[in-house]
């Protein structure tokens, strides 16, 4: 009987795995949600864990070593499996969800431990990739690197709400703890990936190199003033650096959009979901920064109830984090596929746009499916204004 491996492309299929059963779950708490029949709190945890845990940071952890094997020039070596990893992380996520549905918090934090334990494992590798980057011309080093930092805080904060340390300050917490994995991390990460992937699959230069390292600085820095508007509770800062983030969140997505216009490409399945993700980027960030104005002391012109917040959150997580997943991925498993199958690199060129072709068949189903199903649901909150 062979050894088990996990190798990138194991961590990949899996990691959308649990996004499909993720949306699964959420699909039914939307379904009881809007039928009257909301089904238990703990669902909506299991739901956003995961999406995030299971799911979301598997694939980016699977992308990193894709990445790395790929700098190396594809040399297939025992490193390129890490079955201890991938086990570690899907009992973590598992563990995560057991304990969200016994109310079990210390179960729940345990698991958290596990995770925490699994990102420092290799912390060290993603930072050798982001020392790699400081030879490319948009600079990303030091996003990658912020949002490595970012995740390990999130985790750690996740960990300590669920041990019930200073309680008094769940608030903030929750606050922080949300906005530094899905904002800190999740975000800059995929920012910093997109920088990268949209020249090489348009086969383009970058429109601005100058712009896009500006983006690099502004970004981190107007992040970590909003964690300081959080701690110190004040909204004024809070919408002013909304405001800088919608700046430069505006300043990436112009930089991005000439390289398309510049490329002269008729595009594929890849570059339609990295732009399109890139819209619902700047959206999100707009409307973030209108949740924030809608807790001012005057009263909002347009109130909103959990099923908008909600509706918030997946513009997020559908529009822009999903689209990036879909885009990613349709440019990097021919990519592994073909370097792993073929070893003359002669004939992987060949086999690469035959693999892609297929991933192309399908585009016009996956961008019309994320896209209307996201607006969907900003049309259903549109009409429950009070709800």
């Amino acid at each position: 009987m062979g050894r088990f491996t996990a190798r990138p492309l194991t961590f990949l299929i899996t990691g959308f795995g649990w996004l499909l059963l993720s949306s699964l779950v959420g699909l039914a708490i939307l379904i009881g949600l809007v039928h009257g029949t909301p089904l238990p709190p703990w669902l909506r945890l299991v739901h956003v864990h995961a999406a995030l845990i299971g799911g979301i940071l598997q694939l980016m952890i699977g992308g990193l070593f894709a990445s790395v094997s790929h700098t190396s020039k594809g040399d297939r070596t025992p490193s390129d499996s890490h079955p201890g990893l991938f086990v570690a992380l899907n009992v973590a996520a598992v563990g995560l969800l057991v304990g969200f549905g016994f109310g079990n918090m210390k179960i729940v934090g345990a698991a958290g431990i596990v995770v925490i334990g699994a990102v420092a494992s290799i912390a060290a590798v993603a930072w050798q990739y982001a020392r790699q980057s400081l030879t490319q011309p948009a600079g990303r080093s030091w996003l990658y690197r912020f949002s490595l930092i970012a995740l390990l805080g999130g985790l750690a904060i996740g960990v300590g709400m669920s041990f019930r340390l200073m309680p008094e300050f769940y608030a903030h917490a929750r606050l922080l703890h949300l906005h530094l994995i899905l904002l800190g991390f999740v975000t800059m990460a995929m920012i910093g990936a997109t920088h990268r992937l949209l020249p090489t699959i348009l086969n383009a230069d970058l429109y601005s190199p100058r712009l896009a390292r500006l983006v690099m600085g502004l970004l981190p820095a107007g992040f970590a003033i909003l964690i300081g508007g959080f701690i110190t509770s004040s909204l004024l800062l809070e919408l002013v650096t909304g405001g800088l983030l919608v700046l430069s969140i505006g300043l990436y997505a112009y930089n991005l959009l000439r390289t398309w216009v510049g490329s002269g490409q008729p595009g594929n399945a890849a570059s339609d979901h990295l732009m399109v993700a890139t819209f619902f980027l700047v959206l999100m960030t707009i409307t973030g920064v209108l949740v924030g104005a809608n807790f001012l002391p005057q009263l909002p012109a347009l109130p909103f109830g959990s099923l908008h917040l909600a509706a918030y959150t997946h513009i997020a997580m559908i529009g822009f984090i999903l689209q990036t997943v879909f885009g990613a991925l349709s440019y990097g498993i021919p990519e592994m596929l073909a370097t792993s199958r073929i070893a003359s690199r002669k004939k992987q060129e060949p086999y690469r746009e035959q693999l892609a072709a297929i991933m192309d068949r399908w585009r016009t189903v996956q961008l019309t499916g994320l896209s209307l199903g996201k607006m969907g649901f900003g049309v259903l909150t549109a009409m429950t204004w009070n709800f």
